[in-house]
C-alpha cells in the first residue's frame, strides 16, 4: 500500500482551530501539505471571534516544520469565503484540496425555532459551503485537478430532534455534492461528503442529555467501548482520503462512526406502478402502501435524478399498451 503524501499540495480547511478541522490540518500537514487554516475563533453556539484558534494551530504545524497559514474570515459572507482562496492562492499559489469543515449549532425544539436560528445555521453550514468551493472550484477547473469534502451529518441523512434547522442544513449539503460532483468529474475535481461522529467537540456539548438518551435507549453492549474511537482523530483519515489524489470516488456519501468507515446510499425500493391510463388514487396507495414502503424486493440505487427513471421505464416498455408505442 502506497503511502498517501501530499507533497506540493494545498489545502483549506474551514473551522480547522479546534476539533475535527484540527485533527484534518496536523494530518494534512504531516503528509506535506500546505495549509490554509480558517477558523473565526467563535464558540460552539457561533458567538464571538479570536485569532488564538488559528494561530494555535499553524504554530503546531511550522513548529513540526509544516507550512501553514492563517485565515480568520467568517466564511458565512460571500467575501469571506472568497478569501480563503485568496488566501491560499496568495500565500501557496495554488488549491488542490478543500474541506468544509465550519460550523456550529443552535439546538432547539421546532415549535421554538426562530429566524436567527434557522438563518445562523444555514448560513454557516450550507451557504459557506457555496461561499468557499464556488471560488475554489474555479481555481481547480483551471488547474485541471482538485478535491471537495464536505462535512454533512447523521442528522441530516437520518434525522435528530432538537436539529431541524442543523438537519435541514446538513441535508443540503448532500444535495450540493451529487450535483457538484457530475459538473466537476469532466475537470478532474472530485466531490464527496463525510457524515462523522466524534465525541467531546464543541459541537456535541452544545447537544442535550435529554434527547440523546431518548434516542440511545437501551443498548445491548456497553457503549462505553466505543469511546476511544469517538475521538475526531478517528475521522480524519477518511477525510484525508477524499482530499488526497489517490482518491478517484466521487458523489460518495461516508460515515465515520467509531472506527467504522461505510458508505451512505440513498435508494428506492422497486415500489408499485400504478396504472397508466389513469392517475392512481388516494385510496389505491393506502391499499398498495406497504408494497411501496417494502424493501422485500431490494432496492435500486440510482446515480442521477434521470437514472431514477430508468427502470421505471423499463418495466412500462415489457407492459402492453400505451408505454409500449414507438419502442
Amino acid at each position: 500500500m502506497s503511502q498517501i503524501t501530499f507533497t506540493d499540495r494545498v489545502v483549506a480547511i474551514t473551522g480547522a482551530g479546534r476539533g475535527l478541522g484540527r485533527e484534518h490540518a496536523l494530518d494534512l500537514a504531516r503528509r506535506g501539505a500546505a495549509v490554509v487554516v480558517n477558523d473565526l475563533g467563535g464558540t460552539g453556539a457561533g458567538s464571538g471571534s479570536s485569532t488564538s484558534a488559528a494561530d494555535e494551530v499553524v504554530a503546531e504545524i511550522r513548529a513540526a516544520g509544516g507550512r501553514a497559514v492563517a485565515n480568520y474570515d467568517s466564511v458565512s459572507t460571500r467575501a469571506g469565503g472568497r478569501a480563503v482562496t485568496e488566501c491560499a492562492m496568495d500565500s501557496f499559489g495554488r488549491l488542490d484540496a478543500v474541506v468544509n469543515n465550519a460550523g456550529f449549532l443552535r439546538n432547539k425544539v421546532f415549535e421554538d425555532l426562530e429566524d436567527a436560528e434557522l438563518d445562523d445555521i444555514v448560513d454557516v453550514h450550507l451557504k459557506a459551503a457555496f461561499y468557499v468551493t464556488q471560488p475554489a472550484y474555479r481555481v481547480m477547473q483551471s488547474q485541471g485537478y482538485g478535491r471537495i469534502v464536505f462535512t454533512s451529518s447523521a442528522s441530516g441523512a437520518f434525522g435528530s430532534p432538537e436539529q431541524t434547522n442543523y438537519g435541514a442544513a446538513k441535508a443540503g449539503l448532500l444535495g450540493l455534492t451529487n450535483c457538484l460532483a457530475w459538473e466537476g468529474h469532466r475537470h478532474g475535481v472530485l466531490v464527496n461528503a463525510v457524515l462523522p461522529t466524534a465525541a467531546g467537540t464543541r459541537l456535541t456539548k452544545e447537544m442535550s442529555q435529554e434527547w440523546f438518551d431518548e434516542m440511545v435507549g437501551p443498548l445491548p453492549l456497553d457503549t462505553g467501548i466505543l469511546a476511544p474511537a469517538q475521538d475526531p482523530s478517528y475521522v480524519t483519515p477518511l477525510v484525508v482520503y477524499l482530499a488526497s489524489e489517490q482518491n478517484t470516488a466521487t458523489r460518495g456519501f461516508y460515515s465515520a462512526t467509531g472506527g467504522r468507515f461505510a458508505k451512505v446510499v440513498t435508494a428506492v425500493t422497486h415500489g408499485w406502478f400504478g396504472p397508466l391510463e389513469r392517475p392512481a388514487t388516494a385510496e389505491e396507495i393506502a391499499g398498495h402502501f406497504t408494497e411501496i414502503e417494502s424493501d422485500e424486493q431490494g432496492y435500486y440505487l440510482p446515480q442521477s435524478v434521470i437514472d431514477e427513471s430508468r427502470p421505471v421505464l423499463a418495466h412500462r416498455l415489457q407492459q402492453p399498451g400505451p408505454a409500449s408505442v414507438g419502442a
